[in-house]
This record gives structure tokens, sequence and C-alpha cells, in this order.
């Protein structure tokens, strides 16, 4: 009966693959719901590709997977992966099964698999990875990740023994994660722009994990990540196999070194979180046997992945495409953090709006008192325009963060909040978006385009 529900399942969820892409949809969730709703262990057994590489932690998954990837596929392997980010049971599901032949043969080599740090006591028990990332561990939305610690205590309990690491070692609470598995660490040393003292809002590692004295910070990069050390007993960050040094913004290059050799390497861009994930990629290749130099040469080649980030000419300016998490206030804390430090004369749209909130949940706001919006109050952000559901919550956020009044553009329909921006010549234009909206932030990506184009024609 169970291999009858199976086969029965396998058929569906191939067709609906199908039937969703003739009628033009995404075939991300769907198809994978469908197998497990009629066989609830399909995960554990549809055919896998031989290595799975897994991905999770709070910030920077799907860009990793992303990555690797696009560097594994370059290399001549057969991937499957759940490239958008669909990270959940039903997500992987769907991955899989684009690896599949019609008869049911796994024809993929290796599988890049983003895993949702909640699934793990669903997803673990059916499908064990060769190799697990764990980017970093932070808070996230208060509905589901409340506290980094919980989601470490979580990932520890299901994490199965077997399953090689690799964790941050700047990140005090991912690195000790599942302390029965054996791990590599990858870390970052001193870089320009680091500090002593946390100037964010959430710090999460302030005291010793061990003895609960107070931890000392050699340097910290943002938020607990960092290099620190206890100054009652003497626990410290652990030692970095993957080590990134000479950081150079000017140049965009990064040094990468490991016990085997070390090699420079491109930057994808000038944020601090994305020199994390080139570090963590190359890690993984040089995990798999690759050389430095190779790696090198690939990922020259290699780009963010556009849904988090994407910069065009739009008439006299430069429209920003820029992901952050709704819901999320760390994520928002660093895109913030990125964009205020870039050069020149800004206009913001915040966007970080979950389509499916209802204007009466209270906990859907907190996170704005936990998310550094004081980022945005410089001098270089010509306007602020607030947008969706929550502009008014943005709006008394932004008052609080010290931003001027006559700054704060307040305007609850997107397609109209869009039209007060004034597309001055040269200014950049960035677009702050959420997970939950990327299609209807196409949608006013054209609308900011086509607004810029009439601009400069007058």
């Amino acid at each position: 009966m169970n291999k009858l529900r199976y086969v029965l399942a396998f058929i569906t969820a191939k067709l609906s693959v199908i039937a969703l892409k003739l009628t033009g949809h995404p075939a991300t969730n769907l198809p994978g719901q469908l197998a497990l709703r009629i066989c609830p262990d399909f995960l554990g057994r549809v055919p896998k590709p031989e290595r799975i590489i897994a991905v999770t932690g709070t910030n920077g998954k799907t860009t990793l997977t992303n990555l690797l990837c696009d560097l594994l596929e370059l290399t001549g392997e057969k991937t499957v992966s759940n490239r958008y980010g669909s990270n959940l049971a039903s997500g992987i599901v769907t991955a899989l099964l684009s690896g599949c032949s019609p008869l049911g043969r796994q024809r993929a080599t290796v599988g890049v698999i983003e895993i949702d740090e909640r699934s793990a006591p669903r997803v673990f028990p059916r499908m064990t990875p060769q190799l697990l990332v764990i980017t970093n561990l932070f808070r996230d939305s208060i509905m589901r990740n409340a506290h980094p610690a919980y989601i470490a205590d979580l990932l520890s309990r299901y994490i199965p023994a077997s399953v090689r690491l690799l964790v941050n070692a700047d990140d005090l609470i991912s690195c000790r994660v599942a302390p029965q598995c054996e791990r590599e660490y990858f870390g970052i040393g001193p870089m320009p722009g680091d500090t002593v003292e946390c100037v964010n809002l959430i710090n999460d590692m302030r005291i010793c994990p061990i003895c609960h004295g107070t931890l000392r910070y050699d340097y910290r990069r943002y938020h607990h990540i960092g290099r620190a050390v206890c100054t009652s007993c003497g626990f410290s960050s652990p030692e970095y196999d993957y080590a990134g040094s000479e950081v150079d913004f000017d140049k965009m290059t990064m040094r990468v070194s490991d016990k085997g050799g070390s090699a420079v390497y491109g930057l994808l861009n000038d944020s601090v979180f994305n020199c994390y994930n080139l570090l963590c990629a190359v890690a993984v290749m040089r995990s798999l046997g690759f050389e430095h130099e190779r790696i090198a040469a690939l990922a020259a080649q290699c780009r963010i992945v556009a849904t988090r980030h994407e910069s065009v000419k739009a008439g006299d300016v430069t429209l920003v495409m820029q992901m952050a998490k709704e819901k999320n206030a760390l994520a928002c804390s660093r895109a913030f953090d990125y964009v205020a430090g870039r050069e020149g004369e800004k206009e913001i749209v915040l966007m970080m709006n979950c389509l499916g909130d209802v204007k009466h949940w209270s906990e859907n706001v907190s996170w704005l008192y936990d998310c550094d919006f004081e980022f945005l109050n410089k001098p270089d952000i010509r306007c602020i325009v607030a947008t969706g559901a929550r502009a008014l919550d943005y709006r008394l956020r932004l008052l609080l963060a010290g931003v001027a009044e006559e700054k704060i553009i307040c305007v609850e329909d997107e397609m109209e909040a869009v039209s007060r921006l004034p597309f001055v010549k040269g200014d950049q234009v960035y677009l702050f978006y959420g997970t939950d909206s990327l299609v209807f932030a196409q949608k006013v990506r054209a609308r900011i385009e086509a607004l810029a184009r009439e601009a400069a024609e007058k």
C-alpha cells in the first residue's frame, strides 16, 4: 500500500509540474505539497543524488545556495536545488522531483538544498546530507523563530550525528550547534569598519555560554558577529579552518586561506554579508576537493541572485532592488546599514510588507523596534517613502529614529506611493521589499522605471 501511495504521489506531482508550466506558474511548492498529501513519507522515498549539500541558518541561505549551484554547474555537475528559497519540506520535495526522470530515476549528481531552520524535525529524519552549512543564527520573525537559542536547540536535537558541519566561527551561537557532529569553521579576520562595541539594537551574545562571564570582543562586525573571548574562563571563538583576510573594498578582493593554500577572490559586491557568502562557498568547494585557482576562476563568473540585489539604470537615476525580509529585524538592519554606507544621494521606498498581514496583528509591528531604522537617519537620504499596509508603522518608527518629518512620505497604495519620488538626476532609488512580495515588487519596479523615464524626459 505504501509503495502504491508513493507511485500515485510521484505521478500526480510530476503532472502538476507540467500543468503549472503550461499555465505560466512557478513549480516551487505545489507539486511537493500534493506529493506529501498523498504520501506523507514521500521525502524519505524519493530518489536523491549521491551527494547532498544542505544550507540552513537565519540569513544568506538563498544567496549561498544559488552561488553553490552556479559553481558546481560550471564544473559540469548536474544539480538539483530549491533555488528560489522554497525551503520547507514541500519545496525540497519539488526540487528533488525536478531531477527525477518520468520513470523515477534521479539524474542529478549533486543536490544543493536550502532548509528552513524550523523544518529540521520534518526534513532530517528523511534526508541526511553529507554536508550541512549553517550560515548564522539570529532572531527572526517573532511568530516563528523568536530567538536564536530556540532554533539552535532545535537544530542540535535533529541534525544526525553522521552529518559533517561547516559553521561560522564568528557566530558563537551557530558554531556551537549539534556538538555531536564533526565540523569545520569559516570566518573573516579584521576588516575595515570593524568595531568593539555593538552599535545595533539586537545583541544576543553578551555573556559566555560556558560560565556566564562577560565576553570581550576583539572585533565585532555587526550584532554578535565577531571574535570574542570570555574574561572569566577564557572561552573564545574557535580557530578558522577557512579564513578570509585582506578584504579590500576598493579593489573588491578578499584572500581565502586554508591548510592547503590560499588565493585572492573577487568579491560579489561590497557588502559584509556577501563576503561571508563567498567565503562559505569557497570553503564548500575546497571541501569537495577543488583547487583555489579553479574556484577563483569559476567564482568570477558568478553573480548574486537578482531576487536579492539588483541594480539597473532607469532614466536619470539608478534603481536598486534590495531584499530586506519582512518581520526580520536583523535582515532589514543589515540592508539599511549597507545602503546608508554607500556614497551619493538616495531616495528610498520601504515596502517590506507581508501581503498576508491583517492590520490588527500586533505581533507584526514589534520587530520594527528591534530593527536599526537609525541607519536611515542620514543627510544623503533625500526622502523615504513608506508604503503598504504598515506605512504608518514605518512612519512612526522613522520618527523615533530621528528622521526629519519632512523627509517621510506616507502613502498606503504602493503604485501611488512611488509616484511621489522626486527622481533627482544622479540619485540612487532603493526599493526595499520582502520575500512575500517578490512578484509584486517586480510590478512596482516597472512603475518606478516608467516614472523615472518620464521624469528624465521633462
